[in-house]
């Protein structure tokens, strides 16, 4: 998924304060030419729009700065909110097109009902809902399905386990465990009562 917003480069001194009663929020662009970085400002109701449709560190975000000419692709690296309010108030912009592959997290999607729940009530256990995996910017995956059908009781599946789609490879530890199937409650007590 792709999102595209238009943005404006922060006039220098302005305060972010007097931003906010604007209407705007301010926000950075790092990583677009080295180590130099852009300070930008966002209309709310854009960056408000954003957030619904956007995830942090998942979704490509084409962005275009018209002040200086620069338009790319971005992922939403960081996003500060007022503890209780609830607003926002700043965001936080990397850009990916010139650094290849990227990090990101990823969330996990368990499909199917165990066999060891099932049939002999076992617990699942879910260890892990999110993977760091390593992909190029427009191979980002929304989520990765796993299939924990055939899990029996005391079956584990870990991150070496898992079928990624084609680009993607897992950066987390081959041997982390992401779900077992653990025995019902009372275990081969309850088995022999």
């Amino acid at each position: 998924m792709s999102v595209t917003i238009e943005v404006q480069k922060r006039s220098e001194g302005s305060k972010p304060r007097a931003l906010r009663r604007a209407g705007l929020i301010p926000a950075v662009l790092y990583g677009h030419s080295g180590t130099e970085s852009v300070s930008l400002t966002i209309n709310a109701k854009t960056a408000e729009r954003l957030l619904k449709e956007a995830d942090i560190n998942n979704t490509l975000i084409d962005l275009s700065i018209p002040e200086i000419s620069w338009s790319g692709q971005t992922l939403l690296r960081e996003v500060q909110s007022h503890p209780w309010k609830g607003y926002t108030y700043h965001l936080s912009f990397f850009a990916v097109a010139a650094h290849g592959a990227l990090e990101v997290e990823v969330p996990i999607h368990f499909v199917g009902e165990s066999i060891g729940v099932k049939q002999d009530g076992g617990i699942i256990d879910i260890l892990k809902n999110q993977l760091q995996v390593k992909c190029l910017p427009d191979s980002i995956p929304e989520s990765i399905n796993i299939d924990i059908s055939g899990l029996k009781v005391g079956d584990s599946l870990h991150v070496s386990d898992l079928a990624l789609p084609a680009g993607v490879v897992a950066a987390d530890e081959p041997g982390i465990t992401i779900a077992i199937v653990l025995q019902p409650r009372g275990g081969a007590e309850a088995k022999e009562a």
